[in-house]
């Protein structure tokens, strides 16, 4: 997870991207924290370095399967391990 966002540095205007974009992307990579960009003072995106991308997005596909697995038990869809050992042959 990414550290939270400070706003005294981590705030960017749309012009200054467009001015030295290089500089805004080092930033987000380097402190690992996401740049919010604001277009007249209104946040109208996030930048964030691609390693915390992709980081975030491990979590949200293990967070989608403890709830997938955990549905799974409340509705009684569940294997012994020995029945899970001989579906894969393990046994």
């Amino acid at each position: 997870m990414c550290p939270a966002i400070k706003f005294s540095q981590d705030v960017v205007p749309l012009g200054d991207l467009k001015v030295n974009p290089g500089k805004v992307v080092r930033h987000a990579d380097e402190t690992g924290r996401p740049v919010l960009l604001t277009s007249h003072g209104r946040g109208v995106a996030v930048m964030q370095g691609l390693s915390e991308f992709e980081a975030a997005q491990e979590e949200r596909e293990f967070m989608r399967a403890v709830v997938a697995g955990l549905a799974d038990l409340e509705a009684g869809r569940e294997l012994s391990l020995e029945d899970v050992k001989l579906r894969l042959g393990l046994e």
